[in-house]
């Protein structure tokens, strides 16, 4: 890694570096790499070096020093510049002057080329070739030294030297005492078995937890089994009759038992649920009896009690079955008057099985029209009709008895159209309402006000697509259609939607 200064400028070329140089060895232990030249012209620091460090793998301490790179020497060999005396690991790597230019400066005029010519000098004479000196003379051989027999003769031995290797010998020593006898160890390399260490280790049922091969059969054994994997009736115990029955219930040989014998009731009896502490099939989904369960596990909602909220006005408390809306939310209601021709398609929502008997309207005005001039009817939220009024002619509007006195003057109130009793099971309706033939200003009905080109009830999340508020121009015949559909041609939702609501009276 290479290091100068951490910030370098080169103001007249706009250039400016910073940072450390790091340079990954090849394969061949040998890197190559650019560098700004320390004395490079027109930098900012001047007069600095570069610091390297080198980091090699397994190498107990790498070296870290500084050198200089002058531009006059482009192309440097780090091998040539880097330290190799250990005792001075960190210094500048400063070159000091060529032989050329001290020679220059010594006064030589000349190039290089020139300055290296004028070192080789002209070749001298051959010399004389010099005589070859005698040989030296070789000392003489020294006389082979006495053995050790020959020594022994010349101090006094007088014996063979055989006789003199058997002097040599000394007699043998007393022999010593003998010492104590260790233990035997255990034979073979096992040290023990189940604590014992004896040379031959016997082990017997109870050492390793086994019961004794005489146990079975015996007292305070074990039970044996026979062939067919049973304990023989030998040794069970004598209460148990030795595997035979003496009797049954007092009798003996082939018994036969009965109910009475048993204290059980006959074949022909019938329980009751009572008697056997059950409840009858009947109580099912019975008045103070226990709710069934539909094919999906659960309680039907008809089984439920009313889900109202507490001390609400509700439909029934109004003495209808079910309505459109709650008329007491609407912001001022005005009437208006039916067009005709238009079929009125109004949502409900029934959550719990009903019976209704009549279709009801909010109006306001006349009614009591002697020609049956107006038909009503429910469908499914799958189009198909569930039920249809005959054609009618409507009673005055407003004239119940206890009715307001306005009410009553003005014709505001119920009109109701009768329908066959029918039962409407859970599900989504709509309430079909139409004044077949007549004039503009037969019939007059309450509304929830709307001037959106769609009625703001018609408001769902994608999947669950239902219009609470449309309807169709075109009703002129007498039976209402047998179906119908939200997403057909001509169906619209930019109307007053009438306020309507379902009895059972």
């Amino acid at each position: 890694m290479f290091r100068a200064p951490s910030l370098i400028t080169f103001p007249d070329h706009d250039v400016i570096l910073g940072g450390p140089v790091t340079i990954a060895l090849d394969s061949t232990g040998a890197f190559e790499v650019t560098l700004p030249a320390t004395d490079a012209e027109g930098m900012n620091p001047e007069g600095w070096s570069y610091g390297v460090a080198e980091q090699f793998t397994g190498v107990p301490q790498n070296r870290v020093y500084q050198v200089l790179l002058p531009a006059e020497t482009p192309a440097v060999d780090i091998a040539d510049i880097a330290p190799t005396d250990p005792t001075t690991p960190t210094y500048v790597a400063v070159r000091g002057d060529s032989a050329y230019e001290v020679a220059v400066e010594g006064g030589f005029v000349g190039t290089v080329e020139q300055w290296l010519a004028s070192l080789v000098g002209p070749r001298g004479e051959q010399g004389i070739q010099g005589t070859q000196g005698t040989q030296g003379i070789q000392g003489t051989q020294g006389t082979t030294g006495a053995d050790a027999y020959e020594v022994a003769v010349a101090t006094g031995y007088s014996g063979t030297r055989a006789q003199w290797l058997a002097s040599l010998i000394g007699p043998r020593g007393e022999q010593g005492a003998d010492g104590t006898h260790g233990d035997d160890g255990a034979p073979g390399v096992v040290q023990s078995v189940n604590g014992q260490s004896a040379a031959e280790v016997v082990l017997s049922a109870a050492d390793v937890g086994a019961i004794p091969n005489t146990a079975p059969g015996a007292p305070g054994g074990v039970a044996q089994l026979d062939g067919t994997g049973k304990v023989p009736a030998a040794q069970l115990p004598e209460s148990s009759g030795g595997g035979a029955v003496a009797s049954v219930n007092g009798e003996t040989g082939v018994v036969v038992l009965d109910a009475a014998d048993v204290g059980a009731a006959t074949a022909a009896h019938t329980h009751t649920a009572a008697q056997v502490g059950a409840l009858a099939t009947t109580a099912r989904a019975a008045a103070n009896g226990v709710a069934s369960l539909d094919a999906s596990t659960r309680i039907p909602i008809a089984q439920l009690p009313t889900a109202a909220g507490r001390n609400q006005w509700t439909p029934q408390a109004l003495g209808f079955a079910a309505w459109s809306c709650d008329p007491y939310t609407v912001a001022n209601p005005v009437a208006k008057f039916m067009k005709p021709g238009r079929l009125f398609f109004i949502g409900f929502n029934i959550t719990e099985s009903t019976t209704v008997n009549r279709i009801v309207m909010f109006a306001r005005g006349y009614g009591g029209v002697s020609a049956n001039r107006y038909r009503a009817g429910i469908y499914r939220d799958t189009g198909a009709k569930v039920v249809e009024s005959a054609g009618v002619a409507l009673t005055m509007a407003g004239q119940e008895a206890g009715s307001l006195p306005a009410m009553v003057s003005n014709h505001i109130g119920a009109t109701p159209i009768t329908i066959a009793s029918t039962v409407l099971a859970p599900g989504r309706y709509w309430v079909a309402w139409s004044l077949v033939t007549g004039g503009t200003a037969d019939y007059a009905f309450y509304h929830v006000q709307n001037e959106a080109p769609i009625a703001s009830a018609n408001f769902w999340m994608p999947g669950s697509p239902f219009a609470r508020a449309w309807y169709t121009e075109g009703q002129t015949n007498a039976a209402l259609p047998s179906t119908v559909s939200q997403t057909a041609a001509g169906a619209l939702a930019d109307h007053d939607i009438p306020i309507a609501a379902l009895a059972n009276v």
